[in-house]
């Protein structure tokens, strides 16, 4: 079964910074391409950033030079470094196994608010 676990999530001030991790487990995670996207209240899916098995990013303009993805095969983990958080950046956020928009699985999601 797949499972993708996020944690990480909180509130944090403008201009400061959280770590997200996504657990996975239930297949082969160095295989697929692991994407984060985002949820803020009343708005729709907006992917933030994806990664490729071999390690290249790819990020979505609102987030392009302050967040960072990454991912550490031998933990089966998948990461989103956020920094320069806006109050814009609060959302739901999600791991998704997959590249948007067609992921296959996404987690349950860890809530973030910025806010002074």
């Amino acid at each position: 079964e797949v499972q993708l676990v996020e944690s990480g999530g909180g509130l944090a001030q403008p201009g400061g910074s959280l770590k997200l991790s996504c657990a996975a487990s239930g297949f082969t995670f160095g295989s697929f391409t692991m994407t984060w996207v985002r949820q803020a209240p009343g708005k729709g899916l907006e992917w933030v950033s994806s990664i490729s098995v071999g390690g290249v990013t790819y990020y979505g303009d609102s987030v392009k030079g302050r967040f960072t993805i990454s991912r550490d095969n031998a933990k089966n983990t998948l990461y989103l470094q956020m920094g320069s958080l806006k109050t814009e950046d609060t959302a739901v956020y999600y791991c998704a196994r997959g590249p948007w928009p067609n992921y296959a699985y996404r987690g349950q999601g860890t809530q973030v608010t910025v806010s002074s």
